[in-house]
This record gives structure tokens, C-alpha cells and sequence, in this order.
């Protein structure tokens, strides 16, 4: 998750195969159980802004840059010509900072209207319990959202109102676009190394020293915004552990452990990269957006990112710059990587426009706004029906990408939705094993003793 990381899955991942060319997902303090604040009834619901008299909207998003933020430029701009008597007051922050700061503005009494909340238990869990955010059951009967959006997608932003219970209860926020975690490549360099694009993981992994060892950097990556290196550790998870041992330890089931061998394997894999010189030297100083534009400027063959820069590195790049899903363990086998959908857009308790809010949330998800976002080099949630990208360009690899993960149950849980402490135990814990400072036992045995503390709490 890059400082724009949107969202993923839990306990979905199995039965995604069902859903053809959607997308399909799938982080706290705590606070005082409450029941949450009450729904109107869905026939009490106004659905019209422009009879609400004059509003001042505060919208907070993470869509700070590239394509998702000219979407969001055009969706609003195009809400306030149609409804002049409204006025959007957008707040636009990195994930990173959102999560520094978005409880404290809930919590205060002039929150935002509409936040995007990230899904599990850290943030939409924490709100939910503190009585932050409105259930929004009566707006999906309004607006029909369960009729647009699979149910395995609007569970992923469920959750019971003391907090404790995800993807079942309440909905709370409906989410807006979709995204996988892969591997972009400069299509050049990797030619000028004598490489392809590699069909097995084992082959991406020999390709690594041959890159270096011809003067160039192989992996571009940066993680002083802590959420890039969840991706690249889930990338090599996935591949050691395989997509169940993932879900399993996500979601806390049976006995599942962090110092299982498959996920030892992978925090010895990338601590090997990094003393190998693998990965950009002093990454933990640098951040996800600088290391994607050190990608764009020829610094590193491969990018392991997710789909939201799309349209940054289509833009920078042109059609020197691919896309591949995470290569199968074994040749012509199921590729498999993380994935899901962009952080829930919700509606906060304390809102004084709660209708407008809805009417909001609803034009930024409807089927206008899925063209925007797929125009603006973004990948809707539910694919436009008639969109096809251009062949040959980056928005084609994607596309194709995540048709493949999602028609073979290829999708795995973003790691820090564990626990509500599990986003600050893993990118930490992550920081220190990449510098060198920390043994891959202690690292397993601190993501363990984290969720053995929460199912204690439950």
C-alpha cells in the first residue's frame, strides 16, 4: 500500500471466482462500546441536494495524486454544478497521515461529513465501536447499492456495531475503486539486462542478481511512509506460504502462526534482499511516492506497487512501463497476490447533512463515476461494461492482471487487518527486519505475540 493504499480482503478469497471482472477486496485504538448512532428510516431519507437548502460538504479522501485525484477533481466539480447550492470542502491527505489524524477530527466537534475509512479492525472497526460512523442499511435501500456491488464487496465495509465483528451487521461506507498489488517493470531495462518478463517466482528471484550484477537496480522501493513494505512482504508471503496460510492468519483462524515456515521463509527472503542489494539502498528513508518517481525516471527494472499508479507511471512512461501479476510458484500455475477495493467511503455520525452525504457517496459510485475513474486511469470496483484499454498500454496489463487473479481465486488479504494494533507491529517490525536491525525470529515472534494479544482481548 503505497501512501494512497486502498483496501483488501480478509476472509474473502474464497468463491471470488464467481464474480467475473469485479472487484473484490478482501487498520486502531479503541473506545467505548456504544450501539452506534440510529438510521433514519429509508422513507424518511432525502434524496434530492438540491432541496437542502445551502451545504458546506467536508469531504476527507487519500486520493492525493495521479489519476485518482483527477477523478475525484472531476466527480466533484461536476456534484456542485449539478447541485450549486452545495459546496464540497475537500481534505486530501496520504493513508499515512489519514490514520494519524482521522480519529482525533471524528472524535471533534466539527467532524468531516464523508471520510474514507479504511476496512477491518484498526480503523473502520475502532469508529464503528466508538459510534463514529452512520450505518448505512437505509441508504443502500435507498440507492440500491447491494444491487450494484457483490455481496462479498459490500461485506468488506460491514461490521456489528460494537466493532468486534467484521463483514457481517451494519454497512458503513461503500468503496469506490479496486486494485491489486503487482509488478511493473521498465520494459528497456529488462531487455537491456537480457531478461523477459518472468513466468515463475523462482525465475523473478534468479533474475535479481543477474539485474544487479549488469549495473542496474533491480527492485525500486521505498518505505518511510510504513505501508509500502506490507506490499512487498505480502507479495513474497504469498508466494512461500500460499493464499490459505495467508487468509488463515489474517483472520485469526484455527491455529495459524506468524512463525509458521512459509512466512519465516519470506521475512528471511526479504532481509536477504535488502543485504543484498536488491532493493534501493536506504529505502527506509525514502517514501513510496518518491521511489515510484525514481521508477519513472529509469532507477529500477521492477516496481512492486499496486494498481492505483496506474495512471502516474502510464503518464510518465508511456508504453515502456508493464504490468504483471506476482509469477505462480510453478509455471503456467495460479498467480496469486493482494487485492481488494479502495478504502470505504463513509458518513460520520456527527454530520449535520447526512442525506447530502448519501446523495454523495452514491454519485461518486454510480456508473457515470466508473467511467470517470477508468477514463482518469483508475480501475472502478465494477468495471464499466462497455470499457476496453487501448492494446498494448499499461491499462490493458492491468485490466487483464486482475481478470486473471480474480477468475482463479488468486486474492489475498492486505496483512495489517489482523488486529487493530497489527498496521503498527507489521510496518515497524518490517522497517527494522529490512535495515538489518532485527532477526527474522523476532520479527514472526512479534507479529505473534500482536495477534495472540488480540484474540485474548475478543
Amino acid at each position: 500500500m503505497s501512501s494512497r493504499r486502498r483496501t483488501v480482503l480478509a476472509r474473502v478469497g474464497v468463491g471470488l471466482a464467481a464474480v467475473p471482472f469485479v472487484f473484490v477486496a478482501a487498520c486502531a485504538p479503541g473506545g467505548t462500546s456504544t450501539s452506534g448512532p440510529t438510521s433514519k428510516p429509508s422513507s424518511e431519507i432525502a434524496t434530492d441536494p438540491a432541496k437542502a437548502g445551502k451545504v458546506s460538504l467536508t469531504v476527507w479522501d487519500i486520493n492525493t495524486s495521479g489519476g485518482a485525484n483527477d477523478a475525484m477533481i472531476k466527480l466533484n466539480d461536476e456534484f456542485e454544478k449539478k447541485y450549486p447550492n452545495v459546496k464540497i470542502n475537500r481534505v486530501s491527505r496520504t493513508l499515512n497521515d489519514t490514520k494519524t489524524t482521522l480519529k482525533l477530527a471524528l472524535s471533534g466537534d466539527n467532524p468531516p461529513d464523508v471520510v474514507q475509512a479504511n476496512q477491518g479492525y484498526p480503523d473502520m472497526g475502532a469508529f464503528v465501536k466508538a459510534g463514529l460512523l452512520t450505518p448505512l442499511d437505509q441508504y443502500d435501500k435507498v440507492y440500491k447499492w447491494d444491487q450494484k456491488f457483490p455481496k462479498q464487496l459490500l461485506d468488506l465495509n460491514k461490521f456489528s456495531t460494537d466493532g468486534k465483528t467484521w463483514q457481517s451487521g451494519s454497512l458503513y461506507g461503500v468503496s469506490q475503486t479496486g486494485e491489486i498489488v503487482g509488478i511493473f517493470y521498465n520494459k528497456k531495462l529488462l531487455q537491456q539486462a537480457g531478461l523477459e518478463p518472468p513466468k515463475t517466482f523462482a525465475e523473478f528471484e534468479s533474475d535479481l542478481p543477474k539485474i544487479k550484477a549488469d549495473g542496474l537496480l533491480p527492485i525500486q522501493f521505498g518505505t518511510s511512509d510504513k505501508s509500502p513494505a506490507i506490499h512487498l512482504f505480502g507479495v513474497v508471503q504469498a508466494a512461500t506460504a500460499g493464499k490459505q496460510a495467508v487468509r488463515d492468519l489474517v483472520t485469526s483462524s484455527g491455529d495459524a502462526t506468524w512463525s509458521d515456515p512459509g512466512t519465516t521463509q519470506a521475512a528471511q527472503k526479504v532481509k536477504d534482499w535488502a543485504a543484498k542489494g536488491y532493493l534501493t539502498a536506504g529505502a527506509n528513508g525514502l517514501s513510496g511516492d518518491g521511489a515510484s518517481s525514481n521508477f519513472t525516471k529509469g532507477q529500477g527494472v521492477f516496481r512492486i506497487d499496486g494498481t492505483w499508479r496506474l495512471a502516474e507511471l502510464e503518464k510518465a512512461m508511456g508504453k515502456n512501463v508493464g504490468f504483471m501479476t506476482p509469477p505462480p510458484v510453478r509455471a503456467g500455475g495460479q498467480s496469486v497476490t493482494e487485492g481488494g477495493v479502495g478504502l470505504a467511503w463513509s458518513i460520520t455520525s456527527k454530520s449535520k447533512n447526512p442525506d447530502v452525504a448519501g446523495a454523495y457517496l452514491n454519485f461518486i459510485t454510480n456508473a457515470h463515476a466508473d467511467d470517470v475513474l477508468a477514463q482518469t486511469g483508475n480501475v472502478p470496483a465494477v468495471a464499466p461494461k462497455n470499457y476496453q484499454p487501448p492494446a498494448g498500454t499499461l491499462s490493458a496489463d492491468v485490466f487483464s492482471a486482475w481478470k486473471s487473479i480474480s477468475e482463479n481465486d488468486g486474492l489475498t488479504p492486505y496483512l495489517d487487518y489482523a488486529t487493530p494494533t497489527f498496521y503498527d507491529t507489521l510496518t515497524s517490525n518490517l522497517q527494522q527486519l529490512i535495515g538489518g536491525k532485527l532477526p527474522v525470529k523476532q520479527f514472526t515472534g512479534n507479529l505473534d505475540a500482536d495477534q495472540d494479544a488480540f484474540k485474548t482481548s475478543k
